[in-house]
């Protein structure tokens, strides 16, 4: 069994800079096990770079980053600590996907027989001996997830794993990762797909411009940003519209005619109707989704 500090990513002060350009701006952060992190920002804004980083694949301007305090460089056989897919075009064109895997193995020291073993994880045994160049991106995909599970690794930092899965193979991700988490591993996710993110992650690292804006549960990103908008409707919604802009709140209609209102708590609207004779039919906070909380965060560098 493994300790628990094996597998934490620790990353201290971490700095990447190309000339004047800053990719990568500070980074303070752990990745515990036992959940699945997603790593969220926009273009550009430094994950692919950060998990370079840790990776060893890039020298950092400044701080550092240790995989159970340990640089990745100073592992002995680093696919049996950390997997990695950073780019499912990696594998050699030429070979097959059963000899991608071999040729792995033999290079940590893993025995030959767990290539078999993960390629029916990733249901790519059919084609284990069809040439990477013949394979769909999906099925590329599955090789580089194969290839980052190939050493049994307590971590797993996946770059867009996602990227070229049909809707089954993103299902089949989702379950996966977050089975693997139940094990205990530590599990960081790249990804730009909010929806699939709010039903896979427990944890989110958010950054914007190499700098981190969010460390926090999933769970509580959405209740910080719940009850900001609310859904009001009435009778005389023009009315009522005018009075609570009056009382400072900022009043938009949606397509159906309700009022969404925000800067005024619900007690207050309510207080405000009330005092004029203006009956509700409906006063709710809107539940925003996760691509509503990122966008509002990120467009004020943090405090949304």
């Amino acid at each position: 069994m493994r300790s628990r500090n094996e597998s934490v990513v620790q990353v201290r002060g971490l700095g990447k800079r190309y000339g004047d350009a800053v990719a990568v701006d500070g980074l303070t952060f752990d990745v515990p096990p036992g959940v699945v992190t997603a790593f969220l920002g926009r273009n550009g804004a430094g994950k692919s770079t950060t998990l370079r980083l840790v990776l060893g694949l890039d020298r950092p301007t400044s701080g550092s980053a240790h995989v159970g305090g340990r640089a990745y460089a100073d592992l002995p056989t680093p696919l049996r600590t950390v997997g990695s897919l950073l780019d499912s075009a990696a594998a050699h064109p030429g070979r097959t996907a059963r000899d991608h895997l071999r040729w792995l193995a033999a290079s940590n020291c893993i025995p030959a027989r767990r290539v078999a073993d993960v390629l029916d994880l990733v249901d790519l045994a059919a084609v284990a001996g069809r040439r990477v160049r013949g394979l769909s991106l999906g099925m590329r995909q599955r090789l580089g997830i194969a290839g980052a599970l190939l050493g049994d690794p307590p971590v797993l930092l996946l770059d867009e794993p996602t990227n070229g899965l049909d809707a089954e193979g993103i299902r089949w991700l989702r379950t996966f990762l977050r089975d693997l988490a139940r094990e205990g591993r530590t599990v960081l996710v790249s990804s730009h797909l909010m929806g699939e993110v709010e039903l896979t992650a427990d944890h989110l690292l958010v950054i914007d411009r190499g700098r981190l804006l969010a460390d926090t549960p999933l769970r509580d990103l959405l209740a910080g940003s719940a009850g900001h908008l609310l859904r009001v409707r009435s009778p005389r919604a023009g009315q009522l519209r005018d009075l609570l802009v009056a009382d400072g709140a900022t009043v938009t209609t949606a397509e159906d005619g309700a009022l969404l209102v925000s800067g005024l708590p619900a007690e207050r609207v309510s207080a405000v109707a009330a005092g004029s004779g203006v009956p509700l039919l409906e006063l709710a906070a809107v539940e925003r989704s996760l691509e509503d909380a990122f966008l509002a965060l990120t467009a004020a560098g943090g405090a949304a």
